[in-house]
């Protein structure tokens, strides 16, 4: 009697014991699941985080120096056609006096979706004076110059990156992604890398992005 109580006992606790062991090692498991999601979860967090967000409306820098309100403000330029809408920001004074010089503002005016890289105020005073004179007095260069600045089609900042021909039928190569774009320094009139500087405003017909340096076409 006692040796079938005992054994019967000892049965009793090994059996509590495969429980307990099994109990444990579910949990261990689950817990190795729970980990594996969440490490998996933070991995996907941290790509979507690292991808550079496109941009709806305009953005860089330079963007808080155009006027707030009036026709050179961002919503008066936008229905208005580009040489016009230049010619109320202030920040564009100097690539609309070179645009009259080479009596090319009709022409920008009726050309249908375009987008144009447009050198602000300082990267006309990067040029040295009697190179930028020298320039505004020759019309055919001045025009050779501000083609290289004016693509066809109007480009998203998604599209922007990229190889483009130009209205002067040649070639513009434009770096970056998201909200930072740059042209190489062998594509700039001084011989200093271009970045935009205030992208993505829309004009009546085309989509200004405002550059800091002059570009140089090929062959000057």
């Amino acid at each position: 009697m006692k040796r079938t109580l005992s054994r019967g006992m000892m049965l009793t606790a090994v059996t509590s014991l495969a429980v307990t062991l099994s109990a444990c090692g579910g949990s261990d498991e689950g817990s190795e699941s729970s980990a594996s999601g969440s490490s998996s979860s933070s991995s996907s967090s941290a790509a979507e985080s690292s991808a550079m967000p496109m941009s709806d409306g305009p953005f860089g820098a330079a963007c808080s120096q155009v006027p707030t309100e009036g026709e050179g403000s961002v919503e008066g330029m936008s229905d208005d056609p580009v040489a016009t809408a230049a010619s109320n920001n202030p920040i564009l004074s100097t690539l609309v006096q070179a645009v009259t010089a080479a009596e090319l503002g009709d022409t920008l005016n009726s050309a249908q979706d375009i987008t144009v890289l447009a050198p602000a105020n300082p990267a006309f005073e990067a040029v040295p004076a009697d190179a930028l004179q020298g320039l505004l007095g020759d019309q055919a260069a001045l025009t050779t110059v501000l083609t290289h600045h004016v693509i066809p089609g109007r480009l998203t900042p998604e599209d922007l990156a990229g190889t483009h021909t130009t209205l002067n039928n040649d070639e513009v190569t434009i770096e970056g992604s998201g909200e930072d774009f740059t042209i190489a320094m062998d594509g700039t009139v001084v011989g200093m890398e271009a970045s935009v500087i205030c992208g993505n405003v829309q004009t009546a017909n085309a989509t200004v992005y405002v550059i800091d340096q002059v570009l140089k076409p090929a062959g000057m």
